[in-house]
Order: structure tokens, then sequence, then C-alpha cells
């Protein structure tokens, strides 16, 4: 027996985020590409090019990930900042206010990104439920009984 459905009826759902680990690789695979290119192109040791580069980066793979991916992305962004720009390459440091203050521009970047991406969802969610002829002084719209 066929069964008739409507296409296109009721509320589409909002979008799932992107699973954590599938963020966390982005970064990872995101992070170092993205430093090798500022090193070819504008030489190495350059934090305040390196620095808003990678936050950006944050924010892109937060616009699809849950809130919960933010601290891990941040970090893995931190590690190849702190270790392939600042010098020496490949070394791992911590100077104490200057780190603390990076990892807390990234993670700002990825909690901003999800944030926005959240936001925008809802938003389409609203207005995809909102009546398209509803009236501001409660009425229903145009219809066959209004006058």
């Amino acid at each position: 027996m066929i069964k008739w459905m409507p296409l296109g009826a009721g509320a589409r759902p909002v979008p799932q985020p992107v699973a954590t680990p599938l963020v966390w690789a982005g970064a990872f695979a995101g992070a170092p590409a993205l430093v090798a290119c500022l090193n070819t192109v504008v030489g190495p040791d350059r934090p305040e090019l390196a620095l808003p580069a990678l936050s950006v980066l944050a924010a892109v793979l937060g616009l699809g990930a849950r809130f919960t991916a933010a601290p891990g992305t941040a970090l893995l962004c931190w590690l190849f900042l702190n270790g392939f720009v600042i010098p020496p390459a490949g070394t791992l440091t911590w100077a104490g206010h200057r780190d603390t203050t990076w990892l807390a521009c990234l993670f700002a970047a990825a909690l901003l990104g999800t944030a926005l991406a959240r936001l925008a969802h809802a938003r389409a969610a609203y207005r995809r439920l909102t009546p398209r002829n509803a009236r501001c002084d409660g009425g229903h719209g145009e219809g066959p009984y209004d006058s």
C-alpha cells in the first residue's frame, strides 16, 4: 500500500553539532597547517599574526561544535602557537601571563563561534515556526472571515 506523505510539512529540526573528537581533529590538522602557512608567508616568530589567525580558526571550528569542545580546541591551537611560533621552535614553554592570555583568547574565540552558531540556528528555527501572515494585533492574518 502507498502511503502519501506531504513534502516539507512540519518544522525542520535544528542541526546537530559536530562530534567533539571531529572538531578536535580539525584543530589538530588546521592549526599546524595555519602555523606552517604563516611561517612560510610572513616568516617565523610572529605571534602577533599567529594568535589572531588561530583565534579565527578556533571560532570557525566552534561554529559547528558543542560548547564542550571549546577547551580542547583552544588547547590544541595554543599548543601549536606555543610550540611552533615562539622560539625555539618545537619546544613548549610557559610564560604565565602571556600564555594565560593566549589560552583565554583562543577559548573565548571558540566559545564565540559556538554561541554565534547557536543563535543563528535558534533564530532560523523561530522564523520557521512563526506564522507567515501573523498580525501585530493578535489576529490570524487575512482570511475569508476577516473584515
